[in-house]
């Protein structure tokens, strides 16, 4: 066991990200707009010129510490990346977090897009092609800094009463072959209900968290229209081509719902097809939506959708399949069920429904699955500062654990005692837990506490995760 004493942090300002090329010029920036654009690039010019003198000597400038500050820098040629943060983070988290930015902007550009685009033109202006797509990134970004699904690459289903989640299941896989159908995703409150897959292929994490970020944008999600079709290159999957993905959400009981798709939708709807595929398609043009579609209340959503992922264009078989699952989810009442879970707050728990003691929050992965659960924050996370600061003892048991700092060796199990709280790590061959409790609590009812939490995921296990997801 390593016993670490370690004083809070107390602040957490914004984090700063920033992505430039290699010719110093700004692609994208988090700052706020009270940042002019002479200073946005004086600073993105002392940037490239950090980045070119290390380069020139033969060696990468991986960040710098000045102070509580650091600066992280990622080089993914043709682009920079860099984060500045003073949380007290260790550098393999912010480095997480530029990667996953990285595989943000390939989504929307591809990596033969953008060699092909910068082999032409070393001063491309690709800021301006990705203007659109800010949202998207910023959103991304909101979500990394909280999400430890995504910190620990994993996946966060949504908990269910595990028939439902059968039976929900059972209604994605198509009757008859689709061809080049890759996944099909049913989601609720921005966590995975199940999946589809082909056979003996499995959906990276990443790719994952990037198809979630992606159908929960603000310009998909907060849209009236029922259905959205867009191109989106999954890196993971194949970082130089795009895969097309349709997303619809759904209302339990409404006309909208069962008509969602057969509106003369072949016909209005603009596709992938219409964009060049010369160059990647903005926010606006990415997502396109009927206007003849009926319109659902946003107003009313229950946040219940489907996400389709296909390798070809063919919009006509898709549009149908997700028609057909539609009607199978309303008719036989599997839809009703999900939402009266939610509404009900079953998909959710509280540390104190496992009655442990001193517990006051954890993170359990289960490592077969590759998939976490958590209960909901409360007093004193429920308050943004103080959640930040536990997620952050939390990434710091997990780069313990997996040594990802550069450390000589990796951890068992690792506790933190703060002026707050004891937090503890812990790694082993069925699962990976992370657990705050009572600061007083001694070190034996801490190994308890983690015990028990690890007994009672045992016991609800068929509700907290997905497990035997079915094969298209």
């Amino acid at each position: 066991m390593d016993d670490v004493s370690l004083g809070s942090v107390d602040t957490f300002p914004p984090r700063q990200y920033f992505v430039l090329t290699e010719a110093g010029k700004p692609v994208f920036t988090s700052r706020s707009i009270e940042h002019n654009s002479d200073d946005l690039a004086s600073t993105m010019g002392i940037m490239q010129a950090l980045i070119s003198v290390f380069l020139d000597d033969g060696d990468k400038l991986r960040y710098i510490d000045a102070g509580n500050t650091r600066i992280n820098i990622l080089m993914r040629s043709p682009l920079y990346y860099a984060c500045i943060s003073s949380w007290g983070e260790p550098e393999s988290v912010t480095r997480s977090h530029l990667e996953y930015l990285h595989l943000q902007v390939l989504s929307v550009v591809s990596v033969a897009q953008l060699r092909r685009i910068f082999e032409r033109r070393t001063n491309f202006d690709l800021g301006r092609l990705l203007s659109g797509s800010e949202v998207l990134i910023h959103s991304l970004l909101d979500r990394v800094e909280t999400d430890m699904a995504m910190g620990t690459s994993s996946l966060h289903c949504l908990r269910l009463d595990p028939v439902v989640r059968s039976r929900a299941a059972s209604h994605l896989i198509p009757t008859s072959k689709i061809k080049d159908l890759l996944y099909l995703i049913l989601v609720a409150q921005g966590r995975v209900i199940s999946l589809a897959r082909p056979k003996k292929h499995s959906i990276h994490p990443a790719d994952l968290h990037i198809l979630m970020n992606t159908a929960h944008s603000p310009s998909i999600i907060n849209s009236s229209a029922s259905a959205s079709w867009l191109p989106l290159c999954l890196p993971k999957y194949n970082p130089s081509g795009f895969a097309n993905v349709f997303i619809t959400f759904l209302q339990s009981g409404s006309d909208a719902a069962s008509s969602t798709l057969d509106h003369k939708t072949k016909q209005t709807l603009s596709t992938p097809g219409d964009l060049p595929s010369s160059a990647p398609a903005q926010e606006g043009d990415r997502a396109k939506v009927d206007p003849s579609l009926p319109r659902r209340d946003t107003s009313l959503s229950t946040d219940v959708g489907i996400v389709c992922v296909t390798a070809n264009g063919d919009f006509e078989s898709i549009r149908a399949w997700c028609n057909v699952v539609i009607s199978r989810l309303e008719n036989d009442g599997t839809l009703a069920n999900i939402e009266k879970a939610i509404r009900n707050g079953l998909t959710e728990y509280s540390v104190a429904d496992l009655s442990i003691p001193g517990l006051r929050h954890f993170v359990y992965k289960s490592r077969a699955h590759v998939q976490i659960t958590s209960p909901t924050y409360e007093d004193p996370y429920d308050d943004v500062k103080e959640r930040r600061r536990l997620i952050t003892l939390y990434q710091i048991l997990h780069d313990g654990l997996h040594a990802k700092s550069g450390q000589d060796h990796p951890l068992k199990l690792q506790y933190i005692r703060t002026e707050k709280e004891a937090v503890m790590g812990w790694i082993t061959q069925p699962f990976e837990m992370y657990i705050a409790v009572s600061h007083g609590l001694p070190k034996s009812a801490v190994i308890s506490a983690a015990n028990a939490v690890a007994r009672w995921v045992k016991k609800e296990e068929g509700k907290l995760f997905l497990r035997d997801a079915p094969d298209l």
